[in-house]
């Protein structure tokens, strides 16, 4: 039995559209991600109900033990078994990162439908499978820190203060197993693909939004983790749901 993703939900007086599907990045939660003073509650007042995951081995949700449980099409289960769990008829989805990753192939596999999509800090390419997931564990485990930076990068992510580092390495080799591929499935709705200024991750948007039949690309202020903090991104996103 598929053990359900942890979901917090807020649910406005008046509803007046789809609920809001929040997806936080790698190495975050759906709380550092979605402060609710800045997404939950605005859009509550909008009169839409918004529901914040945790994804598999962050936050709440339970650990991944192999790789097996992290390939992407096992994450996409789980993650449309939350929302069937919580009873969505119709989603609007916004993710960052590893979240906005995930929204991307979501609406080709969800039975639920997915009315648009706001897509921040995406990159075109699969950043994991470069990893070497094997020197990272070793590391974690005591052993010398891995040569190749973009390892040691996620090593570094990964192996923060409150984090699982096993669970979440386990996730990364299962995602680099299905690497992101935006030719194979892009989706068909409108979505808005948002990128910093000065993050090197989401340089590649327009490209991605070459893929996108509904596609519109905005460049705001900041880095990978600043854009997703400012106040442009936010706005942006808010008013394209509605």
């Amino acid at each position: 039995m598929m053990t359900e993703l942890a979901v917090t939900r807020t649910v406005p007086d008046e509803v007046t559209g789809p609920a809001v599907v929040l997806l936080h990045g790698f190495a975050s939660s759906g709380a550092q991600d979605w402060p609710a003073d800045r997404w939950a509650r605005p859009l509550a007042a909008a009169g839409r109900e918004t529901l914040v995951v945790d994804l598999p081995g962050h936050g709440a949700s339970p650990r991944v033990d192999s790789a097996a449980e992290g390939t992407t099409s096992r994450v996409l289960e789980k993650l449309v078994a939350a929302l069937q769990a919580v009873g969505a008829d119709s989603v609007d989805v916004v993710g960052y990162s590893l979240g906005a990753r995930l929204a991307w192939d979501l609406v080709a596999v969800s039975p639920i439908p997915v009315r648009r999509l706001v897509l921040g800090g995406l990159s075109p390419v699969e950043p994991f499978g470069a990893v070497d997931v094997a020197a990272a564990r070793a590391a974690a485990r005591g052993g010398d820190r891995p040569a190749d930076q973009l390892t040691g990068m996620v090593l570094g992510m990964a192996s923060a203060p409150g984090r699982d580092t096993e669970s979440l390495l386990s996730l990364v080799e299962g995602l680099a197993r299905e690497p992101f591929d935006p030719a194979a499935a892009p989706p068909g709705v409108p979505a808005l693909l948002v990128g910093g200024a000065d993050d090197p991750m989401s340089q590649g948007i327009d490209e991605l939004a070459g893929h996108l039949p509904q596609g519109a690309v905005l460049r705001v202020p900041g880095d990978h983790l600043g854009a997703l903090a400012g106040d442009e991104f936010q706005a942006a996103a808010v008013e394209f749901l509605r």
